[in-house]
């Protein structure tokens, strides 16, 4: 079975303060992850400062919204497009972007 890479985009905001409400998005998360058994390859993790270097050697800081990946693995597109519709980031509006892993 392929890996798919799914990437989570949107504007990231800061991490909450509050023990309580950090727990509450872990229990998220790790529902996520567990609801999605073997076929969770890397759980992933969050992103945080990122640069983009353009054709011209230009540095851009924080080009883009990506936030953060996971790995899953899925018979095809339609089955880890499945997996991703449980991903905790829709729920603030973000996106997930779902990619195949091609093999070399």
């Amino acid at each position: 079975m392929p890996n798919y890479v799914l990437t989570f985009h949107g504007e990231m905001g800061p991490m909450p303060d509050d023990p309580a409400v950090m727990e509450a998005v872990m229990q998220e998360w790790g529902a996520w992850y567990g609801s999605m058994g073997d076929a969770l390859i890397d759980g992933g993790a969050p992103f945080g400062e990122a640069a983009s270097i353009g054709p011209d050697g230009s540095s851009t800081t924080n080009p883009a919204s990506m936030t953060g990946y996971t790995i899953v693995t899925a018979d095809d597109m339609a089955g880890a497009t499945a997996l991703a519709k449980g991903c905790p980031v829709l729920k603030n509006g973000h996106t997930v972007q779902i990619c195949q892993a091609i093999d070399m």
